[in-house]
């Protein structure tokens, strides 16, 4: 029986897999050339790591490999990351090509001899390369061989009459594979690499994610329910390496029940381990990157509430981001585009780094013999007595608690830092309450909800920054929304605000009910004392 595997390219007979049939066709279809006696095309093959870029231009390769009218090859340059000098990278390249090739081929010193490995002398028949990790080099590395690839492209253009096996440049196809788009991104000169095209790998559909899941269940005899297929492609947006580590959990880290049906239940475990307690490569290297400056402050602006950040690819910090599988970007109106997230659980696990962080302590909750009645009792939680308590910890706390707190270019605190710190201190305070906290992201950008599940009862706690009464107005009905969605007769509205005072919180703090949906919205103030 076959196994997910999330780490590298999977094997077809070992693993399961999405064929991403239309995918390869593109590809091939690429590097052949629509005419193959003309020749091929010049490609770039990006995504963000773990999405299967590598498998993808596999199976290209072995498709052209057994029709046989070219001499295909895919090699890595991930190990010439630490080479500095010209000559070493020119060596280990055409020692690569050598080895996958079983040639002979020269020797090379500089870059304008390596048109000469792509000869006849070297070659029978026309050559289509495959460099994986291409990016792993330096970027004047990168510049460099980009030359004399395009020198290579255009000598083959410039001999239109020739089928591709008598040209005297045999490179008739190349793919190079990276977590960008190679050329052009970092190079403030501009790319001398202007004759490729560029494929990016998406991630899986919602078919695809499906697709595997019922080839698991055809072989093991164990149903998935519908909705654990559901919520681990919401969970991660298809991305590959994610959704197959989660496939991984399910069919086999946490499936202590097998042959039963994998319940929702159980999915409830999965999904707290792998946000809390799990090492995951791909995760791991997400939250390095977006926890590095300059990008760090990107990440943070991208929880605020009051204020979508508009993406655009030309910006580098995004760029990176997007590059390196942080965060993606939706469209409005079919002309504006904004950052968000690359996935709820990509979000989750930031939350939780960032929390962490900046609020490694959170100090002391409530006193010894403390009555807490007011605002916990055996059957419920009375969420705005919860506010106000947390309220009150800020302002007592507040000088060490947020003395290094992120801050804006006008000094103020971060929003998100109110979001976190609020997260944290549920977390405290009801730990001995035999209470479970956790976050929710629906949109991937400008929603924060968090969740908590006390005496078989679920609360609900929007959060928001107030700016405006129409922003407070349209919030409201945003959270019935929500608590409908949730199933929920009553929701919490919570809002952070510099101030406010006593006739402002009886003019605002009053419950709202959703004419359609029926749901109670209770708008809560959180005065932060900015």
């Amino acid at each position: 029986m076959r196994k997910f595997s999330s780490y590298g390219p999977v094997n077809t007979r070992l693993h399961y897999h999405a064929p991403r049939k239309a995918l390869t066709d593109r590809a091939y279809d690429e590097l052949t050339g629509h005419d193959p006696l003309e020749g091929g095309h010049y490609i770039t093959v990006w995504a963000p790591r773990q999405t299967g870029k590598t498998w993808v231009m596999q199976q290209v390769v072995s498709r052209i490999r057994e029709q046989g009218d070219f001499e295909a090859g895919i090699i890595t340059m991930q190990s010439a990351k630490e080479i500095k000098s010209e000559e070493r990278v020119l060596k280990f390249f055409v020692r690569c090509l050598s080895e996958w090739f079983e040639k002979d081929l020269p020797d090379i010193r500089e870059w304008d001899m390596l048109y000469s490995v792509f000869t006849k002398r070297c070659f029978s028949k026309p050559v289509i390369l495959i460099l994986d990790e291409f990016d792993a080099l330096g970027e004047d590395f990168i510049n460099k061989f980009a030359n004399e690839f395009r020198d290579m492209y255009m000598r083959r253009k410039n001999q239109p009459g020739l089928p591709s096996e008598e040209k005297t440049c045999l490179l008739h196809g190349l793919a190079l594979i990276g977590v960008r788009s190679v050329l052009g991104i970092e190079n403030v000169t501009g790319s001398p690499f202007n004759v490729q095209r560029s494929v990016h790998i998406p991630n899986l559909t919602y078919r695809e994610t499906e697709e595997m899941f019922a080839d698991y269940e055809k072989e093991s005899g164990q149903q998935i329910i519908p909705d654990v297929i559901r919520r681990i492609h919401d969970e991660t947006r298809g991305q590959p390496g994610l959704t197959c580590w989660f496939g991984e959990l399910v069919t086999e880290t946490y499936n202590k029940n097998f042959p039963e049906p994998f319940s929702a239940r159980n999915f409830e475990i999965v999904s707290a381990a792998a946000v809390k307690a799990l090492p995951n490569n791909n995760i791991l290297n997400i939250v390095s990157k977006a926890g590095r400056e300059p990008y760090k402050f990107v990440i943070l602006e991208l929880f605020r509430t009051v204020k979508k950040t508009e993406f655009t690819y030309d910006d580098s910090l995004l760029n990176y981001l997007y590059m390196n599988g942080v965060i993606s970007y939706e469209t409005e109106n079919g002309t504006d585009y904004y950052a968000r997230f690359a996935c709820p659980f990509v979000q989750k696990r930031l939350f939780n780094h960032f929390s962490r962080e900046i609020f490694g302590e959170m100090g002391k909750m409530f006193e010894p013999f403390e009555d807490l009645s007011d605002t916990v009792s055996d059957e419920s939680l009375n969420i705005p007595n919860l506010m106000r308590r947390f309220q009150n910890h800020l302002r007592k706390n507040r000088e060490w608690l947020l003395k290094d707190a992120p801050r804006r270019k006008d000094l103020r605190i971060c929003e998100a830092v109110y979001h976190f710190g609020l997260y944290r201190w549920l977390c405290d305070f009801l730990e001995t309450q035999y209470a479970r906290v956790w976050p929710e992201f629906p949109t991937g950008n400008g929603k924060v909800d968090l969740i908590v599940r006390y005496a078989d009862r679920t609360y609900a706690l929007e959060l928001k920054s107030y700016t405006h009464e129409r922003g407070y107005k349209e919030a409201l009905d945003q959270a019935a929304l929500y608590g409908k969605d949730l199933g929920l007769a009553e929701v919490s509205l919570v809002f952070f605000v510099e101030y406010i005072d006593d006739a402002a919180r009886e003019k605002y703090e009053k419950t709202y009910t959703h004419k359609e949906s029926g749901v109670r919205v209770i708008p809560i103030f959180v005065d932060i004392g900015e």
